[in-house]
C-alpha cells in the first residue's frame, strides 16, 4: 500500500532530517513513529504527502509515485491521504458539520463548496461519522465552542470524509490530557481498522504507541533505528532510539494495560465529558 524508498531530506540550513528511510506498509495497520525531537518524525509525515519535498528517494502509494507528480497531479493525489493535525486545523467560525464536509472539497465543484451544497450522500456520510466519533447532535455547534478532544474528533471525521487510502497523523494527542489522549488514540486505531485504512502516526508518547499501535517504527538521527511489534519494544530498544535512561516505567507492563475497543455509546459519553 505504502512504499518509502531511501527517503532523504536535507533542509537549506544543512540539517539532514531524513537519512535514507525505508518503510513498507502492506496491510491496513496502524504504524506509530516514535523518536526524540529532531529525529525526523514530522518531516517523514510531511514528505509522504509532499507538504515538504524530499531531497531524494521516493514515496509510492498504491502504485502511484507521489514524489514524481506534477503540482496539479499532486493536488489530486493528496485527496487519497487523510491528514489529522496536532493543532486540529479547523475553521473556528464554521460548524462541526461544515468542518467535516470540508473533507470533500477535493471532490465537489467550486460553487457547490462555496454555497455549501454538498451531495446528499456526503451529508449522510458526515452524520454517520459524527455519530461514530461520539459527536452526534454536535453538527450545528461552532468549532470554537468545542473542547480539545472534541476538536480532534472533528479532525478525525474530516480526514475520513476523504475516504483516504492512507491516514497521516501528526502528534494527535500532544495538546490533550492523558485520559483524552487515550480516547483519541483508541478512536484513530479503531476507525483505521474498521475502514481498512493504514495509518502512519507520529507520536511522542511511547506508552500510547505501545498500547494501541500494531507496529512501531523508531527514528533516530533521521534513520530507522527500530521496526517491530509493540511487545518487541524493550528498554534496550528505547535506549538505542533515545539514549541511555531508565525506561522501566515508560513501557506497558502487561497485556491488560492495552485498551480494548469501545462501542458508540461509550464514545459518546467520553466526548460529552471532554
Amino acid at each position: 500500500m505504502l512504499l518509502i524508498n531511501d527517503l532523504v531530506k536535507v533542509y537549506p540550513t544543512g540539517t539532514k532530517a531524513l537519512d535514507g528511510v525505508n518503510l513498507k506498509i502492506e496491510e491496513p495497520q496502524v504504524v506509530a513513529v516514535i523518536g526524540s525531537s529532531g529525529a525526523g518524525k514530522s518531516t517523514l509525515i510531511r514528505c509522504v504527502n509532499c507538504l515538504v519535498g524530499p531531497t531524494s528517494g521516493s514515496v509510492v502509494l498504491k502504485g502511484l509515485e507521489i514524489t514524481a507528480l506534477s503540482r496539479r497531479a499532486l493536488r489530486r493525489a493528496r485527496r487519497r491521504m487523510g491528514m489529522i493535525f496536532q493543532e486540529y486545523n479547523l475553521v473556528e467560525r464554521l460548524t462541526v458539520m461544515e468542518n467535516v464536509l470540508s473533507g470533500r472539497l477535493g471532490y465537489v465543484s467550486f460553487w457547490r463548496a462555496y454555497w455549501r451544497r454538498y451531495p446528499s450522500e456526503d451529508i449522510a456520510a458526515a452524520f454517520e461519522l459524527l455519530d461514530r466519533v461520539g459527536l452526534a447532535k454536535y453538527e450545528n455547534t461552532r468549532a470554537d465552542a468545542l473542547s480539545g478532544g472534541q476538536r480532534q474528533r472533528v479532525g478525525i471525521a474530516r480526514a475520513l470524509m476523504q475516504r483516504p487510502d492512507l491516514l497521516l497523523v501528526d502528534e494527535p494527542t500532544a495538546s490533550l490530557d492523558p485520559k483524552t489522549s487515550r480516547q483519541i488514540m483508541r478512536l484513530i486505531c479503531e476507525l483505521a481498522h474498521e475502514k481498512g485504512t493504514p495509518a502512519l502516526v507520529n507520536i511522542h508518547d511511547v506508552g500510547l504507541a505501545q498500547s494501541f499501535a500494531d507496529r512501531i517504527v523508531g527514528l533516530g538521527a533521521g534513520k530507522v533505528a527500530f521496526d517491530g511489534t509493540p511487545d518487541q519494544l524493550t528498554p534496550e530498544v528505547l535506549t538505542s532510539i533515545y539514549g541511555e535512561e531508565d525506561w522501566s516505567s515508560t513501557l506497558a507492563k502487561t497485556p491488560e494495560e492495552t485498551e480494548r475497543p469501545k462501542d458508540n455509546e461509550a464514545l459518546k459519553r467520553e466526548s460529552a465529558a471532554g
